[in-house]
């Protein structure tokens, strides 16, 4: 059979079953089964390891079980695209380390998923969730995923996610790609989880993993990681190397965690992050960044901080506001000086100057990306990939088009001065008379607001709706932004973001971290047929 025929084929079947809704039953099954490694974090494991009453392999064989049973059967939630045929070899390996008594450090036998546009050289895919990238081979690791095995982490396996980041066409559908179908999420089966880091968000919540790695250009971490009710940081764009991740924006694409605690995300943003010469904004961050991170966090930080609270514009149904009132009661019995109903001068001012910003760097960054396999990719531009889909219409696009790929080709090169003009406008109206000028103003260490409101529905007619969002300002800005559970909604989870200055995610998660404490808010996924809303 030709390759075309058998995606054709693997497409049909998952067609079927990924639109289908999971069985009560099934669902119900799963989630009272009990799973020994449920919301267990990294010191905790790395505690167990130590003692010798954990291994790395027993550990990566209960995450690989825990996929099979939940996420391949029993719900469905479609959330990992790929395993990693290699893991089990891997930890044992980084087994017999720690009997010799090497340990890498906090990562050391911890498993990690990877989305599916994160490059590994090894026996898995990274295509972005595309069928045109099927088969197209990295010469090498992206940076990060370099930085994770050096930490000793097990690559478990790869994340389903929006197709292309959720950069191809009108009416998309996050968490579906053609490749890997309808990720479903865990609190809500037939609720969408957001994107387009869907599956990591989604693998983090349901304890398909330890952590998950996503990548963000405009709310691709926060989101997600809102909608499932986990943590997800944002870092400042060149805190982690770009190198080896499939592009939409060098001015704002960065990979970052998904976990389930604060402490988590800095540990793990401490092992990826580092120079990189192959991507020159690495080259600004400051020294002793992994150190910072690393370290524990000071007791109580939200006492004496000041804190602005933003409520918008950011298009949240009218009852959210309940919602941001508790967090904002919650910050001031934690000791933060709130300062509630902070604006942000320029907040509505740079939509249109993104649009054309990432129209002209999608078009470059995927160029070259493809350009370097070389012959190991069957795609060598991003005119081939328009190609493919436009031959392959009945896999790639059953639901939506490709829009913004033909408006990116149509693009000219970086050189253009209406190019120049937007990104200049976009990083002004977001850093300099955004955050920084809100900041100073109101002498702020912290910026906080509501992430984005319950999750939709999934809709594959209509595609996405909106229940708003808020991470536009520092994704735009590429300044760190965290996001923490803060409450349900008809048992569906809302976030609450925190955002700093560039470079300042050691103080934004210690803030966060505090928050965490005293709110508590994260609850384990059920796998509902559908939300509770009586």
């Amino acid at each position: 059979m030709s390759r075309v025929g058998a995606i054709d084929c693997r497409m049909k079947r998952r067609t079927i079953l990924f639109w289908a809704l999971a069985l009560v039953c099934g669902g119900r099954a799963a989630a009272e089964r009990s799973f020994p490694f449920a919301e267990a974090t990294i010191d905790d494991l790395q505690a167990r390891m130590a003692a010798g009453t954990l291994t790395a392999r027993t550990l990566t064989e209960a995450y690989l079980g825990r996929i099979a049973e939940v996420d391949q059967a029993g719900p469905r939630l479609n959330a990992v695209i790929e395993v990693n045929p290699d893991a089990l070899r891997t930890a044992e390996r980084l087994d017999a380390e720690r009997k010799a008594g090497r340990v890498r450090g906090a990562l050391h036998g911890i498993p990690v998923l990877l989305k599916d546009n994160i490059a590994t050289a090894d026996r898995m895919e990274t295509t972005a969730g595309s069928l045109a990238l099927v088969g197209a081979k990295p010469l090498r690791d992206a940076h990060l995923v370099a930085r994770l095995r050096e930490a000793g982490a097990v690559i478990l396996g790869k994340t389903n996610m929006s197709e292309w980041a959720y950069f191809r066409g009108n009416r998309g559908i996050s968490g579906w790609s053609a490749r890997g179908g309808q990720t479903r999420n865990p609190y809500a089966l037939d609720r969408n989880p957001s994107g387009s880091s869907s599956g990591s968000a989604v693998a983090v919540a349901a304890n398909l993993c330890v952590v998950a790695i996503g990548t963000e250009t405009n709310g691709s971490i926060m989101s997600p990681a809102s909608a499932c009710g986990i943590v997800g940081l944002k870092p400042t764009v060149g805190r982690v190397s770009r190198s080896g991740i499939i592009p939409i924006s060098v001015t704002q694409d960065t990979a970052g965690p998904m976990t389930r605690t604060v402490r988590d995300a800095a540990l793990v943003l401490a092992a990826m992050c580092g120079v990189d010469e192959q991507d020159e904004t690495t080259t600004h961050s400051p020294m002793g960044a992994a150190v910072d991170l690393a370290a524990p966090f000071r007791r109580e930080a939200l006492r004496g901080a000041r804190v602005g609270v933003l409520r918008g514009p950011f298009g949240f149904h009218p009852r959210m506001e309940a919602v941001l009132d508790g967090i904002v009661a919650a910050l001031r019995e934690a000791g933060a000086d709130v300062v509630d109903g902070v604006k942000v001068a320029t907040l509505t001012k740079f939509g249109v100057q993104e649009g054309e910003v990432l129209s002209f760097e999608f078009k470059d960054g995927v160029n070259r990306y493809l350009e370097a396999l070389g012959p190991n990719s069957p795609m060598r531009s991003l005119a081939d990939v328009i190609a493919f889909n436009e031959a392959h219409r009945a896999q790639e696009m059953p639901y939506f088009g490709q829009e913004d790929l033909t408006t990116a080709q149509a693009r000219g090169p970086l050189t253009e001065r209406t190019y120049l003009e937007a990104r200049e406008a976009l990083l002004r109206f977001t850093r300099a008379e955004g955050i920084d000028a809100t900041m100073d103003g109101g002498k702020l260490d912290v910026l906080v607001m509501l992430t984005r409101g319950p999750a939709g529905l999934t809709d594959p007619v209509n595609g996405d709706s909106s229940s708003g969002g808020s991470a536009s300002l520092a994704a735009v800005a590429g300044y760190p932004s965290v996001t923490v559970p803060a409450a349900q909604v008809f048992g569906l989870p809302v976030g609450v973001s925190f955002v700093g200055r560039a470079w300042s995610e050691a103080k934004v998660l210690a803030l966060a971290a505090d928050f965490e404490a005293k709110v508590r808010a994260r609850r384990e996924p059920t796998f509902l047929p559908t939300a509770d809303t009586r």
